[in-house]
């Protein structure tokens, strides 16, 4: 064991060293402290962008804006845009609504928010073509397939150097007899082991077929708005559908990082993407 003497710089370095440990991504995220738009309604200036086939270049526009709102044609693209800045402890809103161009398959229309983003970009996902490159980044997804709106899924991926990020999440839940779980506050505390934790209300033997809702589904209808929240506070992600609580995450790794947007082959439109403080801790 290393012994070191009293000393203020010491000191300070130690604390310093312990931050790090807790969260060894949060040297350059920032808690707003007031409300932030983070799309301008113009252009993508504050984001990144990523697609699985050309990395950080965009040449046929899968990501564009259209009429104020943010356009992601879907068809043959995998990727994702993401904010230049890092965040935590935040209330994150936005709105997204289907377009009309699909993946061509035969199931749900897919795409999601990805929270506390960490990594290398397409370090995470099936690595495919000629530079191995995945379709995401290390991230805790808020799911936006329908019927599935408000799911939670840890992506694991890797850092800069090649390293792996161990992220992870646990849940409160209940087991169903389809034996999946769905969020419940007063269920049993479960770590993150590969499945997404289902939102609270996800239909038991939903088939996930193109264009189908779940019974009770809060998301909007298919062509409509839907609006979704995410407030993360802490170690703690909490998620909104259309202002209803659907689901939690607790004991979350990073706990901080970008936000993103995904493009996972179904033509979607995002608008109203407002980051602000998260709310005080209920008395």
């Amino acid at each position: 064991m290393i012994h070191y003497k009293s000393h203020p710089s010491v000191a300070l370095a130690l604390c310093f060293a312990v931050a790090l440990a807790v969260d060894g991504f949060a040297a350059d995220a920032v808690a707003p402290d007031k409300s932030i738009t983070l799309f301008n309604g113009k252009d993508l200036t504050g984001w990144t962008t990523w697609l699985q086939a050309t990395a950080d270049k965009d040449p046929a526009q899968a990501f564009s804006v259209q009429d104020g709102v943010i356009h992601m044609q879907g068809g043959e693209h995998r990727g994702y845009i993401a904010t230049k800045q890092a965040y935590k402890d935040y209330h994150f809103t936005c709105e997204f609504k289907w377009g009309a161009k699909t993946d061509g398959g035969k199931y749900v229309r897919n795409s999601g928010v990805l929270v506390h983003c960490t990594g290398k970009d397409g370090g995470a996902g099936e690595r495919r073509g000629a530079g191995g490159r995945g379709a995401w980044v290390t991230s805790l997804e808020v799911q936006l397939a329908q019927g599935c709106e408000g799911d939670l899924i840890v992506i694991r991926g890797i850092d800069h150097d090649g390293s792996r990020i161990d992220a992870k999440m646990s849940s409160k839940v209940r087991f169903e007899k389809d034996g999946n779980t769905r969020w419940d506050p007063d269920g049993r505390l479960v770590q993150y082991s590969g499945r997404q934790f289902w939102w609270n209300k996800h239909e038991a033997g939903f088939k996930e077929l193109l264009d189908t809702r779940g019974k009770d589904d809060v998301a909007s209808k298919l062509g409509e708005w839907t609006k979704v929240e995410v407030i993360a506070k802490g170690t703690t992600v909490t998620v909104k559908i259309n202002g209803t609580t659907v689901n939690e995450a607790l004991d979350v790794f990073p706990a901080s990082g970008r936000i993103a947007l995904q493009d996972e082959g179904h033509e979607v439109y995002f608008r109203n993407v407002v980051i602000g403080p998260a709310p005080p801790a209920k008395e």
